[in-house]
């Protein structure tokens, strides 16, 4: 099955049609400072060595923010998330007058998920409560285990106490946390992989996120590769965690996302259009919203060092990025010019663009969203869907795409059908 993959159906030259509306639009901020860089870190961080620029890089920041209005006038931000590194890093005070300023800036739905990833090294409950007071709604806590010797493995500057006192913190200040866990980890078995996913559920979080540890390049694992739990191992910790997950009430909605179930879920796929905002809205809803907007082809704009933005107009798909290095990009910022590459995305490349996040989503997507989201026709992307659905890797009728269990299993396979 893992070869079959390389046997790639062409899509078609798409036909394009100008969209009628914008879709909905998150705001990325990338806050890249770390105490530590952790072995198997592909993210663009720095070690903090010489303390953190807080007060000029949130300046530029803004400077960046106030660059990028005149492509997104007029729209509202649905999503805010500040991710890193590791953003609880930053004062409470620094993230109270970058939130304070985005605001005046850029108008935020009623409402709008604002997320911060904090590590448990650096959790302080009043730093919490003031995180909270400065309008985070959200908490998103890196803990990658409750087991000491593989916290150790993975270099997490935290504890197994540290990592339970951070989670009891976060539940007594936010009423949205999710919890971040690995698996496949250094000389980890399957009971103790089944363990940390056990007492992430003893807390009772609203959503958890559960990632297999893989190694990327750039990274220290990549070069000193360590010893990791063979497939058939993975592969039962997985299908232990889904199971467990399952049974605790949590809804797999997304490839690693989990969410607690507070109420029946609204439909996840809105057909097209502004329907896709609102289901992204209802308060009720512990998916993160700002991960599915990305995954049904929203536009986010990202701001900060190494940021990545996606943003959409009538006849065009725009993507940017920032530059990568603190200090390069703080003072491009600040001289007006923070956009380091910028590309139209090719018509050809749409296809895969679009399935390689819609299809990321256990329940998969409306049909008509591809049109909406892309402008293209379903007819550009209709080889490849027979395809997959041949080899049993999509599921599809009128309404909706999805992929099958055997498709979430070997999701690359699936989605080189649609490379161009």
């Amino acid at each position: 099955m893992k070869g079959e993959g390389k046997k790639a159906t062409q899509c078609l030259t798409p036909h394009v049609s100008p969209l009628t509306e914008p879709p909905p639009l998150s705001l990325y901020i990338h806050l890249p400072w770390c105490v530590r860089k952790c072995p198997y870190c592909d993210f663009s961080s720095f070690e903090s060595h010489e303390g953190l620029p807080e007060q000029e890089y949130v300046a530029a920041l803004l400077k960046d923010l106030e660059a990028a209005l005149p492509l997104v006038w007029g729209r509202k931000i649905i999503s805010l998330f500040i991710g890193g590194g590791t953003p609880s890093l930053f004062s409470a005070q620094a993230i109270d007058t970058l939130l304070t300023q985005v605001r005046t800036l850029l108008p935020l739905e009623a409402g709008a998920e604002v997320t911060l990833e904090a590590n448990p090294g650096t959790a302080e409950a009043q730093k919490f409560a003031d995180f909270r007071a400065a309008g985070v709604n959200r908490l998103s806590l890196g803990i990658q285990s409750f087991n000491p010797r593989h916290l150790q493995a993975l270099g997490r500057i935290h504890d197994d106490r540290e990592a339970r006192s951070a989670v009891e913190m976060a539940l007594q200040h936010f009423d949205n946390v999710n919890l971040d866990l690995m698996y496949g980890l250094p000389g980890q078995s399957v009971d103790e992989a089944m363990a940390d996913i056990r007492t992430a559920i003893a807390f009772d979080p609203q959503h958890l996120s559960a990632y297999h540890l893989t190694l990327e390049p750039n990274t220290v694992f990549y070069s000193r590769p360590p010893v990791l739990p063979d497939d058939d191992v993975a592969a039962a910790m997985q299908e232990g965690i889904e199971a467990e997950l399952a049974a605790a009430g949590y809804e797999h909605y997304e490839t690693s996302a989990f969410a607690k179930k507070r109420f029946p879920l609204p439909n996840p796929l809105p057909h097209a259009g502004e329907g896709a905002s609102e289901s992204l809205r209802g308060s009720h809803d512990n998916r993160c919203r700002h991960n599915l907007n990305y995954w049904l082809f929203g536009d986010y704009l990202g701001i900060g060092a190494a940021a990545h933005g996606k943003l959409t107009s009538h006849d065009r798909i725009l993507r940017q990025a920032k530059n990568r290095q603190p200090k390069a990009y703080m003072e491009q910022a600040l001289a007006g010019n923070a956009v380091e590459e910028q590309h139209e995305v090719a018509l050809q490349e749409l296809p895969f663009e679009f399935m390689m996040n819609a299809l990321r989503l256990t329940g998969g997507f409306p049909v008509a969203l591809l049109a909406a989201r892309t402008g293209i026709s379903q007819s550009a992307t209709l080889a490849a869907l027979e395809e997959a659905q041949r080899r049993g890797l999509v599921e599809r009728d009128a309404e909706s795409i999805r992929p099958t269990l055997l498709g979430r299993r070997f999701l690359n396979d699936l989605l080189q059908l649609f490379l161009p």
